[in-house]
This record gives structure tokens, sequence and C-alpha cells, in this order.
């Protein structure tokens, strides 16, 4: 494994570093305006959601790190501390990224980039028509990291109002993930879309925790075959499967033969359970045969 020193190696290496494997992360296409009424529209990675109570979300336009100077949006926020955050769809991304070039300042983003730009309702900053869900932000807070070339300045935003375009909801008002098809961005050039083949499910434990990996059988802990993840799931049962499952599996003759002979496709069929939600009876399977 390479062991980095943090505070000795350049900051553009560390930079590459942080964005490889720090993601994918949310973009936040942000909406700001100066004192003159001049619009500027710039997205920034380096953001996410951070509380409810209120209504949190935080955003670091950092210093330049080429030259160490400041961002026009983070210098609008010191002008006019609001914002309109919007989210980014796949059907914008590309025009998205044309508005991350380096524009002198008073160029207006949402034209150069073709972007629609909306009214808000509670602050001067406009909205993209184009994004899926805007979020109107007054700025409570903005906290420099640093003055150095690359530091970052984090943005406070509290939450005033949220816009949702309706084809992105469900019958009950939520946010359909299968609709949103949101991006996000990962190192270099790379980005992820959130489609169908990217999404999978992960059961959250909410009420009742999962017997865990330590008390799985000592086959079944240190086995060769299964992932992390296949004993996290296991793991993450309420309770061991009842005697009758795991004597139904013992008395056929086939899983045993199996076990012994082919463990490559015993494994794999225990898998094939775990993958489509049997974890109970994978657990039942593997528990028969020791």
């Amino acid at each position: 494994m390479l062991s980095l020193d943090a505070q000795n190696i350049s900051q553009q290496y560390l930079h590459r570093l942080m964005l490889g494997s720090i993601a994918p992360r949310p973009i936040a296409f942000v909406s700001t305006i100066d004192l003159r009424g001049n619009p500027n529209l710039a997205p920034f990675s380096f953001f996410n959601a951070f509380g409810v109570n209120p209504g949190t979300l935080i955003f670091s336009p950092s210093r330049r790190g080429r030259d160490n100077t400041t961002k026009h949006t983070y210098e609008n926020l010191l002008e006019v501390p609001e914002a309109v955050i919007n989210v980014v769809d796949y059907n914008m991304v590309q025009q998205m990224s044309l508005a991350s070039c380096e524009y002198p300042k008073g160029v207006n983003e949402f034209e150069k980039a073709g972007f629609t730009s909306i009214q808000s309702e509670k602050v001067r900053p406009g909205r993209v028509g184009e994004s899926p869900v805007q979020y109107e932000c007054r700025v409570r807070e903005l906290i420099p990291t640093g003055n150095q070339a690359g530091a970052g300045n984090l943005v406070i935003c509290d939450i005033l109002r949220i816009h949702i375009r309706e084809d992105v909801l469900d019958a009950n008002q939520e946010i359909d993930q299968t609709k949103i098809d949101l991006v996000g961005r990962m190192g270099g050039d790379f980005y992820v879309r959130t489609n169908e083949n990217a999404r999978f499910v992960v059961p959250k434990p909410v009420s009742r925790n999962g017997i865990g990996i330590d008390v799985l059988p000592v086959h079944i802990r240190h086995s060769p075959y299964l992932t992390g993840n296949d004993l996290g799931q296991m793991g993450n049962l309420e309770h061991f499967p009842e005697e009758g499952i795991i004597e139904t599996y013992r008395q056929k003759e086939t899983i045993r033969h199996s076990y012994l002979n082919q463990k490559e496709t015993f494994f794999y069929q225990v898998r094939q359970l775990i993958q489509t939600g049997k974890a109970n009876e994978a657990l039942a399977m593997l528990m028969s045969v020791e």
C-alpha cells in the first residue's frame, strides 16, 4: 500500500488523489449575482447536504491552484449572499461543462451555455430552467479554509424554497430515482450517470440490528469464495434461518455433493441467492453442509 504524508506532497497531486478517490460527488450548479446585477453560473463538485433543520447545503468555490485567485461565484457571494443551487441531470451535463469555462467577469454563462434563466421567488439570482431540482438559498456563513492556492471557501446555505420538475416525481410527490437521471463527478474527465446500470439497492438497517458477520460459522466467515458484500448481506439478517429451512437443504444430497466436489458451482448458487435478495436461504444452504 502506498502511504503518503499529505503535508509533504504537492497540492496538485493531493487534489488529483482526492478527486479520484472521493467520488462520485454530486454537482452544485450555482447561480449568483453581483451588486450590478451581472449573473454568474458555475458548477462545483465539492458539495453536499448537511442537515434538514434548517435545510443546509454546503459547497466550496476553492481558490485557483495556479494563481491563488478567487472565483467569480465567491466574489459575488461577498456582495450578494444569495444563490440558487441547481442539480445536474444527464440531459444538461455537456452544457454544464461549457459553463465551467473561466469566462471574463461579467460574461453571462446562462447565455454562453444556452441555459434558460428563470426568476427566483426568494432570492435575486435566477434559476436554471433545465435543472430538475432548484434550491433557492440564503448564505448563512462563508468560511475560508485557508488563504493559499487550492484552499476552500465553505459556503453554508439555508434552503429557502425548492422547485421540482413534476416529471421526476412519483405519485406520492417523492423524487423518483429512476426518472431523475442525475450525474456525479469522478476524477479527471470522468462522470457517472445514475441510470439503471449504475443503481443498486443496499437495505438500510432501521429499527433492528443485524446478527453480524462475527457470529457466522467459521467456514462461512473465512470462505475464499464469499466476498465482504456477501458476508455483509448475511450479517445484516435479523436472525439465523429456522432449523427447518436448514434441514431442507441438508436433505438434498446434490447440495452436499456439490459442496464436497464442485465448490465453485456450490458457491455460485449461494451467491445467486444472495444477489437475488435471498440471503436467508443462502445462509441456510451454507449452514446445511457443516
